[in-house]
């Protein structure tokens, strides 16, 4: 039997097995809650668990140097809308990351089908209205829970990553209580809350959001993102401002004083680092960019051109080149100084510091930003548009919001 296969299993009975063997043996469940002691095959693996009655599916990539002896932290990458796991692994980067560092990634689907053939996207609830989603929130549980039965993996670094409808279901997964994750990055997609109208403003709604402890929270956005505009707006399910979801998470993680921020060339950079019980809360928000992840590699990787961003083959695509996408930003000033991946890890690992890394240790890396793609996010990081008002009023009704 492979690893593959080994770890496609039901999460239910996985906690009863895990239940009963320890009575058997007098053993606490928590002793048994991660499973070490058994090598896995690395790579990117497909696997698929029973939640709710439902087979639901995803896919998991384990380092090389996964032993079954150390305990490896975990990184669950959340995809965006109109995307599915290998589409959102190949985009951010984090199997390269967790080869090199040492961490397992698990990328699950979400249960609406996307608006391209073999893409998804998610049910997220209190904004969500398209019918068919399924509990996505018992669908993350019993996959954390899997997760520590089958892997030898630490329980204290277990973390969120989600960029766009992913974020936002990472949003509000930690919203609704759930403790799982340690810290939580968002690429074009922090959320604190459903969004309601409050005196003709925009704002989260606070009974939508009620942490059961203060979390760490890194956050990107671009100014020119026209899909979850940075300024508000947008379709039904954004509307408030990153700036307010921001603000909003340092009002409930307990957060000293205002924001402290750093203006470079092409980015600021704003941290809230007094927080309660240590949670720090960053956030880049960068001038020239849209819906994509932030994405950096070494020159010779890419196409040498100051104006071309090549995109990275799926698992659709496997093999085939596809075309390069024209970016009206200049190579080398934006995402060449942030990976978001990278600085995830980064601030995961408490190592980032107090302010913005210096850049020019990066010169010898281009900007590789993996967008619109047959695993498109939910707009093309190809399109160009001026930075959108924030229209609060007659806001179109979410039939099909994803």
């Amino acid at each position: 039997m492979t690893a593959s296969s080994r770890f496609v299993r039901a999460a239910r009975p996985l906690r009863v097995f895990v239940a009963s063997f320890a009575i058997l043996t007098g053993m606490s469940a928590a002793a048994l809650a991660s499973s070490c002691g058994q090598n896995m095959e690395p790579g990117r693996h497909a696997f698929s668990l029973t939640s709710e009655g439902s087979k639901r599916t995803g896919v998991y990539f384990v380092p090389s140097s996964y032993d079954g002896q150390k305990k490896l932290p975990v990184v669950f990458d959340f995809h965006g809308s109109n995307s599915n796991p290998n589409g959102q692994i190949d985009r951010s980067g984090w199997d390269k990351l967790a080869e090199r560092q040492g961490v397992v990634v698990v990328a699950l689907q979400g249960s609406l089908d996307g608006d391209l053939p073999g893409t998804h996207a998610w049910n997220v609830p209190g904004v969500t209205t398209r019918k068919g989603g399924l509990d996505e929130p018992g669908f993350i549980r019993d996959a954390i829970t899997m997760v520590k039965s089958k892997f030898c993996v630490d329980e204290e670094r277990f973390f969120g990553s989600g960029y766009s409808g992913g974020g936002r279901m990472l949003s509000q997964f930690i919203c609704s209580g759930n403790r799982d994750f340690t810290a939580a990055g968002f690429v074009a997609s922090l959320r604190a809350g459903s969004p309601v109208e409050n005196s003709g403003k925009w704002v989260p709604d606070t009974a939508s959001c009620a942490p059961a402890k203060p979390m760490s929270i890194i956050a990107f956005a671009g100014l020119k993102d026209p899909a979850n505009p940075y300024q508000g707006g947008g379709k039904a399910y954004w509307q408030y401002s990153g700036e307010t979801a921001l603000k909003r998470w340092a009002e409930m993680d307990g957060c000293k004083g205002g924001a402290k921020s750093k203006a470079t060339d092409s980015f600021t950079f704003n941290s809230y680092d007094v927080c309660k019980s240590g949670a720090r809360i960053h956030s880049y928000v960068i001038d020239a960019w849209d819906h994509a992840w932030p994405r950096a590699t070494m020159k010779t990787e890419v196409i040498a051109s100051a104006a071309a961003v090549m995109r990275k083959p799926t698992s659709d695509v496997a093999g085939k080149v596809q075309p390069a996408v024209d970016r009206k930003i200049s190579t080398g000033d934006t995402a060449r100084q942030i990976d978001a991946a990278e600085r995830m890890w980064d601030f995961f690992q408490n190592t980032e510091g107090q302010m913005v890394v210096d850049a020019t240790s990066k010169a010898d890396c281009s900007v590789k930003a993996v967008s619109a793609s047959a695993n498109a996010s939910e707009t093309t990081c190809s399109q160009t548009s001026k930075v959108l008002s924030n229209p609060v009023r007659n806001v179109p009704v979410a039939e099909d919001a994803l």
